[in-house]
């Protein structure tokens, strides 16, 4: 019998260099929102310690000028940390959507592979009937060749 070929394979290919691609894609996204968290984290920090800052001024006492100064540093940093949270928000739905990509290619990907293995199923059943009327019929020829040289 020959060999089990599915004729589908390019395609199978293609689906699968399209997922790879995707899920590269994905990564690069998902990295993307990662590090956009972690600079949101570090801006929180810095107008952690800008408060700290003005709390220590206050209690010590400072002119005017230093508490406008300070007001306007922690006002900038919260309309800062507010412009990245809405990057964020943006990059999250980029994500997402390429997650549902992802998702909908590896289903695509999976179907023509399960349709292979099922080919390739019922080709190892046919040539497993194949081996076996092979055999029998060894057998049989065997069978016959014995009985006529006993016949003799």
């Amino acid at each position: 019998m020959k060999r089990f070929r599915y004729s589908l394979e390019t395609v199978l290919d293609y689906k699968t260099q399209v997922l790879d691609g995707l899920k590269k894609e994905h990564a690069v996204m998902l990295k993307d929102v990662n590090d956009k968290k972690e600079e949101i984290r570090q801006l929180n920090g810095e107008l952690a310690e800008y408060e700290g800052s003005f709390d220590e001024t206050k209690s010590a006492g400072a002119s005017i000028e230093t508490y406008l100064l300070y007001d306007m540093c922690i006002g900038r940093m919260k309309d800062q940390i507010e412009q990245e949270e809405e990057r964020l928000i943006v990059l999250k739905k980029r994500e997402e959507k390429k997650k549902g990509e992802v998702l909908d290619a590896r289903v695509d990907t999976s179907k023509f592979e399960k349709l292979k293995d099922k080919r390739l199923s019922e080709y190892r059943v046919a040539e497993q009937k194949e081996e076996e009327a092979f055999v029998e019929e060894f057998v049989i020829h065997n069978m016959v060749a014995e009985g006529l040289s006993y016949g003799r």
